[in-house]
């Protein structure tokens, strides 16, 4: 199948997550508040906004270094480079104390504003699931009803002749998709569409 890519926004297409970053160059106060604006304008359900982050920068070497402490091994060897750390939690809660069904698909939207934030100001990025959630709740004193759920990265990228031949191969990869006939249905499951017919 021929990819319209002309129909698509080329932010969505060109984004891409990485894990190259340079370390000590930071990221201007003004730009990270624009990745944070940007996850404000989020659709949520009854627009209740069920995020929250916690920022993490060099300028608190200590703090930062906490947030690294929490990742999985194989995410520290390249995370630990990255300038800026954005812990990502959902509310559970509504005001009066009830479940929130909403609440991880309502942050899930926010933090896609916030990468492609990110990205449209040609910083790298990468969103990861791999950390303690149970030991980043209890140094960052979470309430039982914020849940931890994602870490994402973010810095300058470093240039491409300074990359070890490994990450140059991944920078390079292209990005894997499912066909759209594989997960598209009309009218019922099951019943796929022939993308082409569209044309």
């Amino acid at each position: 199948m021929s990819l319209n890519l002309h129909k698509i926004a080329a932010i969505i297409f060109y984004r891409k997550s990485s894990k190259s970053y340079i370390n000590d160059k930071a990221i201007p106060n003004e730009d990270i508040l624009s990745f944070f604006e940007a996850a404000r304008w989020a659709p949520s359900a009854k627009n209740i906004q069920p995020w929250h982050y916690i920022l993490f920068t060099e300028s608190d070497p200590e703090q930062i270094e906490l947030m690294r402490s929490c990742l999985v091994p194989m995410n520290q060897t390249w995370a630990n480079h990255a300038p800026v750390l954005i812990l990502s939690c959902a509310q559970l809660t509504k005001a009066d104390g009830s479940s929130n069904p909403y609440a991880l698909h309502d942050l899930g939207l926010a933090n896609e504003n916030l990468l492609l934030q990110i990205r449209s100001l040609g910083y790298n990025c990468r969103p990861m699931g791999g950390f303690d959630k149970e030991k980043t709740a209890a140094l960052f004193n979470l309430p039982e009803n914020i849940q931890p759920v994602i870490v994402i990265a973010a810095g300058f990228a470093p240039k491409f002749k300074t990359l070890s031949d490994q990450m140059k191969i991944e920078v390079k990869s292209p990005r894997i998709r499912k066909e759209i006939n594989e997960w598209l249905y009309q009218g019922k499951w099951g019943n796929k569409i022939d993308p082409n017919s569209f044309y």
